[in-house]
């Protein structure tokens, strides 16, 4: 008999010690990791654990957002998007996500590797462009828009009228080319044995973005670090008191009142630690829209993937360099024009998670 119990003791302890290796092999919240994509250029993505978060907005915060401060055009359907009171979501699996949207270098690799075509460089293809000729809206007598549908730019060249950097954002690439660049990763990690079992790389689902974007607050914040507009200083980039290239005029309509440094993209990760909220994801408010996997339902966000097999128009989420700030809270969302729609305020940012489409 004590010859038998020790047994079982040993066998408990076996047990018990490989359960604990086993959590200790879990990622935690914050952990990193690099997905090398070869000469010398590397992704850096984050650690997210499951949890629980409030999409969505208030009517105060929607009053806000189309104030006086927050700038953007009352009377139109935009904020509705976000629905009609915060809702709890839960994030039932922990994610890693992108530090900071897929930068030019990063998507210039892809292309390199695999020859990849946008849909804005197809035959026939367009894209959404600055046009640098425009002077203003003209409200008062005539609404001319700054952006109009243009062939011959892509993400090589968006018309910006000043040169690419590798570290911007890149932009005018659509949810194709963003799932695109999603499977070439998946496999080149899979082939080289770093891709963990059960993962892909994908786009994020609605709800992980934006409990990605809102950094572990459990609270209906307008902004990521809270409700104020003014501690978004040295955070973000959206409209603000910048000088158009060539000229000695800001973007018109609400802006930040500050100097964020640009008129047009940053560099991803600018501001470094205070740019970065509590999960460590940087240009999550502002910078570029980002593609979202979801399809657009104008109702509000969805807990499940939220999947149309007619007319899909997917989600995007965030603001860009050019919007008001009460364009670039954590609630706003938006629907493209289909899935192979590109714009040069438009990029993307990728998770590395459970298959979901």
């Amino acid at each position: 008999m004590p010859s038998v119990s020790v047994r079982v003791i040993a066998v408990g302890c076996v047990v018990v010690c490989l359960t604990q290796i086993a959590r200790a092999d879990q990622p935690k919240q914050g952990d990193t990791r690099q997905a090398d994509l070869s000469g010398g250029v590397t992704l850096e993505l984050v650690y997210i654990p499951p949890g629980e978060f409030m999409m969505g907005s208030t009517p105060e915060e929607k009053a806000w957002a189309t104030g006086i401060e927050g700038g953007a055009q009352p009377g139109t359907d935009r904020e509705s998007y976000e629905g009609e009171q915060p809702r709890l979501m839960r994030v039932p699996h922990g994610f890693w996500m992108g530090r900071t949207e897929v930068s030019v270098g990063q998507f210039r690799r892809f292309t390199e590797e695999t020859g990849y075509v946008t849909d804005a460089e197809k035959p026939g293809g367009k894209t959404q462009c600055f046009n640098p000729d425009w002077d203003g809206y003209h409200l008062a007598t005539q609404v001319v828009h700054p952006w109009e549908p243009m062939p011959g730019k892509s993400w090589r060249d968006p018309n910006f009228d000043f040169p690419m950097q590798d570290d911007f954002p890149v932009v005018c690439v659509s949810w194709n080319d963003g799932r695109a660049f999603c499977s070439w990763l998946t496999k080149r990690e899979r082939d080289a044995g770093r891709l963990p079992d059960g993962l892909e790389y994908r786009l994020p689902q609605e709800t992980e973005w934006e409990y990605a974007c809102r950094g572990g607050s459990k609270e209906s914040q307008y902004f990521w670090w809270g409700n104020e507009l003014h501690d978004g200083e040295g955070r973000l980039n959206i409209s603000a008191i910048d000088f158009l290239p060539d000229r000695k005029q800001t973007w018109p309509l609400g802006k930040a009142p500050w100097s964020d440094g640009y008129s047009f993209v940053s560099p991803v990760d600018h501001y470094g630690e205070q740019g970065r909220n509590g999960f460590g994801m940087a240009d999550m408010c502002g910078g570029v829209w980002e593609v979202i996997l979801d399809d657009f339902d104008p109702k509000g966000g969805h807990e499940e993937l939220y999947v149309v097999t007619e007319n899909p128009r997917p989600v995007c989420r965030g603001g860009n360099y050019f919007d008001v700030p009460g364009n670039a809270r954590c609630a706003v969302r938006l629907g493209l024009q289909s899935p192979s729609y590109s714009d040069s305020r438009d990029g993307f940012r990728i998770c590395l998670g459970v298959p979901r489409r």
